[in-house]
């Protein structure tokens, strides 16, 4: 993804999660794919990995919005999408931040992020996977994403083509994943984007 000599992206779309513990790469998963699938040039596309420390200072860089890519169980079946907005790091929380460099949780990268720079973080959401196989982090690697959560990867693609120039055009729109897949369950029919802290499922 390049952006057009003299101006700075406007966006961050972030691939986070572990691509050795199965559902947990669905983040890198997703932006791998959207390199045969570029979103507009405003937007700059990144993998983080676990860097949570590269992610908190790409945060403080000017961004208008930021949508980060996760695999978060939230209960759902095993591939639902949804679009969470969290809260905001208060001022406590960002204080006792943790400088760590290794590590991917999104509240930690947010409160590291506001306790690292002396300015507004931009809007940031979560396009997130229920995952269906998820190990802990000191079991043997497991690379590869389950069926489920590799189905959804197209899914989330067409997302992102879907909230992407809703953001460019309002930073504080209210985006709705909208049905980047006819053929899904009813049950994850997309609805309204609630308040901050809570979301939509897909």
């Amino acid at each position: 993804m390049t952006t057009p000599p003299g101006s700075r992206p406007r966006m961050l779309v972030a691939g986070v999660g572990n691509i050795f513990l199965a559902d947990d790469a669905f983040g890198p998963h997703v932006v791998r794919a959207l390199a045969s699938r570029p979103l507009p040039a405003a937007v700059r596309v990144r993998d983080f990995g676990i860097r949570g420390l590269d992610l908190a200072y790409e945060l403080l860089d000017g961004y208008d919005t930021a949508v980060l890519v996760d695999a978060a169980p939230r209960g759902h079946r095993p591939g639902t999408l949804s679009l969470i907005e969290p809260d905001p790091p208060d001022a406590t929380t960002a204080a006792a931040a943790p400088p760590e460099a290794h590590g991917m949780d999104p509240a930690k990268v947010l409160a590291l992020a506001a306790h690292l720079g002396d300015g507004p973080l931009p809007r940031v959401l979560v396009l997130a996977c229920e995952p269906d196989v998820l190990p802990r982090a000191d079991e043997d690697i497991m690379p590869g994403l389950s069926g489920p959560v590799g189905a959804a990867v197209d899914r989330a693609v067409r997302a992102l083509h879907t909230i992407v120039p809703v953001l460019l055009a309002d930073p504080a729109a209210t985006p709705s994943l909208g049905r980047p897949d006819e053929s899904a369950p009813p049950h994850t029919a997309a609805l309204p984007l609630p308040a901050a802290g809570t979301a939509q499922d897909r």
